[in-house]
């Protein structure tokens, strides 16, 4: 593993104590008094008592980048399916998944939304209170490469003597791009070269500065560029590199032993706003998760709405299976990021979203 990697919250990480005896119990449950188990009493409290309402929590969480990519979480937030179990997110964009790991690993944010890949280099690295993925968000690349001239024939071979801001080394961004290359038969670095040394937040900017001929960016980033005339997508990292577990939430495994039934909560929400974003029209898609995209216009919201769920981008569930935790490996492998595989069951854990699948019927 590239070490280099971790060098934004190395420090954090190793200094850090263990956190102990601080567990967040707003959202627990609480003890009730024995029910009545025969008689008119048990009977009129079978028929009269309400369940009673999950307490108000707040969690802090911390996004890797602010894109259309995540409308299904949105959707959540601004739809009302967090608020509907008691829970209000304070949403943090942490731009970019080592920076989301430093806020978990200090304490910062609760949950994280990042790439979960975050979690195997901290894993490896021996961190006893080691992140735990419990959602996946994403079902494929997010990403869009643009370049600076209309394309409608893109092909791999055009990238040949260019170059390409990829990303940060080890994010997934950047080892997606490569994986694609590769599988198209152009060899990184030597075939085309690629950009590893811009902050994921600036590559936008160093773009229309005139750094690259060509540069990997999310919705509706991308998107925003063509309609400027600053850039053009020429092609889809999501369909060219097929399924894999782009994006999902992850927390302490510490935040979720002693959280668990504000986990469930918060998987239960997310999985009725992905059931939800499947079959919405995209229209009202776009108005629900306009508040989070105040500056974007509707036609473009609507567009990338369309552009995602159709390469199906949002996973159907949270449910993260093993199969795809291992196609991450490989491709960590062949970036030449993972000195050695995590185990899945460390790292994943699906008891939350399995029953927030479960409360859905199955769906």
């Amino acid at each position: 593993m590239k070490t280099k990697y971790l060098s934004i919250f190395f420090v954090v990480l190793m200094g850090l104590a263990i956190l102990g005896g601080c567990g967040n119990t707003a959202g627990g449950p609480k003890p009730t008094e024995p029910a009545a188990t025969e008689g008119p009493a048990a009977t009129e409290a079978a028929v009269t008592e309400p369940a009673a309402p999950a307490e108000p929590v707040k969690i802090r969480l911390n996004e890797v980048t602010h894109s259309i990519f995540y409308a299904p979480m949105y959707a959540a937030i601004n739809k009302g399916f967090f608020a509907e179990d008691n829970i209000t997110v304070e949403l943090t964009n942490g731009a970019g998944a080592d920076k989301v790991m430093t806020a978990l690993v200090a304490g910062e944010a609760d949950i994280g939304l990042m790439g979960p890949e975050a979690t195997i280099y901290v894993y490896n690295e021996g961190r006893e209170n080691y992140i735990v993925n419990f959602a996946q968000l994403t079902n494929s690349d997010g990403s869009f490469l643009v370049g600076r001239q209309p394309e409608p024939d893109f092909k791999w071979e055009n990238l040949k003597g260019k170059t390409v801001i990829g990303g940060r080394i080890g994010g997934m961004p950047e080892m997606v791009l490569e994986y694609t290359m590769k599988k198209n038969g152009i060899v990184p670095q030597q075939d085309v070269e690629v950009l590893t040394n811009i902050q994921f937040a600036l590559m936008g900017g160093a773009f229309t500065g005139g750094t690259g001929d060509y540069v990997n960016l999310f919705e509706p980033v991308a998107s925003q560029l063509e309609q400027t005339g600053q850039g053009y997508i020429v092609c889809s990292l999501g369909k060219e590199s097929g399924a894999l577990p782009y994006t999902g939430f992850s927390a302490t495994k510490e935040y979720i032993a002693e959280n668990e039934e504000i986990i469930q909560r918060f998987t239960s929400s997310l999985a009725k706003a992905q059931a939800w974003i499947q079959t919405a029209p995209a229209e009202e898609i776009a108005e629900a998760i306009k508040a989070s995209f105040p500056d974007t216009d509707n036609a473009l919201l609507i567009s990338s709405i369309n552009r995602y769920r159709d390469q199906g981008s949002w996973a159907a569930t949270p449910v993260f299976t093993e199969e795809a935790f291992e196609l991450l490996q490989d491709i960590m492998a062949e970036a030449g990021q993972l000195d050695k595989r995590a185990p899945y069951d460390a790292l994943v854990t699906n008891q939350y979203a399995d029953k927030a699948v479960a409360e859905l019927g199955g769906k």
